[in-house]
């Protein structure tokens, strides 16, 4: 595959010079053999919210920045699963028919399904927003990308220093998602560190999120914690509608979850997550590693980001040395 892939971009270099070789076509017919060379990205985005868009955007500023334009180097065939898991089979298996150079999978259902549509065809997959690459069976193969594991930790911090009087965390999940499931399991190993317990409700698809919602907030939990957990986030806001009307502060994952209107969030950047896993694709497109060749990465800074209408809409002040690091990400 990587001698595949150099091939190809060597194929794309030399066009100009072969299409002066006494070439009668019209510029039209030129132009359809030029782009028939060009390789083609397949992006499968499993669903539709700010997190998923944002690793979308880095990767193709990734790509940029590394010295491919759209177009020339590359094109792109976005597709969007809208939170299904067969759509996202679909997709795959089309990426595959149409012997796309190289799958980029936005999150770990579609990366799943990359991954298997890929393999016969020795097509090269890069993920991203991927928690737990080993969870999910994605860590060896022709396959490679970027996790986004959360700061567990820093937002078991986080949560102590703005509830000081709280003991119990509610998380919502889907039990499908080894993302999710990862998750939940270093909560729970963690939390009696700083003083909570954790109450998990699982649902297995989207439908039932916000039913699950309802049984939460009638547990009587003191906040809600968030994963990366695609079904939860994907309906955020209607969540949000119904802990703030029971008074539960929700604490985001990441940015986007904090301008939606959770109070607060020890998060990376997707943005950012999205540039460094399309370096990495970069690396694949010229031929220079093979998938195998590179190990997954993990993004390991992160920030702290506070929406401070929310936090005083639940009475929660803000201590002075959070306050001072803290990113505002209100709209």
């Amino acid at each position: 595959m990587k001698k595949f892939l150099a091939m190809t971009m060597a194929m794309v270099l030399g066009m100009a010079a072969f299409a002066g070789c006494g070439s009668s076509n019209s510029a039209e017919a030129e132009e359809e053999s030029a782009s028939a060379t060009i390789p083609v990205i397949g992006i499968s985005q499993y669903g539709q919210h700010a997190s998923l868009d944002n690793c979308r955007e880095g990767f193709l500023q990734g790509l940029e920045e590394s010295g491919l334009v759209e177009g020339k180097d590359f094109t792109v065939d976005y597709q969007n699963a809208g939170f299904d898991d067969n759509i996202a089979i679909q997709i795959a298996q089309n990426f595959s028919a149409n012997n796309v150079a190289l799958m980029c999978a936005i999150a770990t259902p579609s990366a799943t399904a990359c991954y298997a549509a890929a393999e016969d065809k020795d097509i090269p997959v890069i993920f991203t927003a991927i928690t737990d690459p080993v969870k999910a069976k994605l860590d060896t193969g022709n396959i490679t990308g970027t996790s986004d594991k959360l700061p567990v930790e820093a937002q078991l911090e986080l949560i102590r220093a703005l509830q000081p009087e709280a003991k119990t965390i509610g998380i919502l999940y889907t039990t499908s998602e080894p993302n999710s499931v990862s998750a939940i399991a270093e909560y729970q190993e963690k939390a009696s560190e700083y003083g909570f317990t954790i109450e998990a409700i699982g649902v297995t698809q989207q439908a039932e999120v916000l039913q699950a919602a309802d049984t939460m907030i009638a547990k009587g939990v003191d906040c809600i914690t968030n994963l990366t957990d695609n079904n939860v986030v994907g309906v955020l806001p209607s969540i949000l509608e119904k802990t703030n009307e029971a008074g539960i502060p929700v604490y985001g994952s990441e940015i986007e979850q904090v301008k939606l209107g959770c109070v607060a969030s020890a998060g990376i950047d997707y943005v950012l997550l999205g540039k460094q896993t399309g370096a990495m694709a970069a690396n694949l497109l010229k031929g220079e590693k093979t998938a195998e060749e590179m190990p997954y990465e993990t993004i390991t800074s992160f920030d702290t980001y506070i929406n401070s209408k929310a936090l005083t809409d639940m009475g929660i002040t803000v201590p002075a040395d959070i306050a001072e690091k803290a990113i505002e990400a209100a709209n």
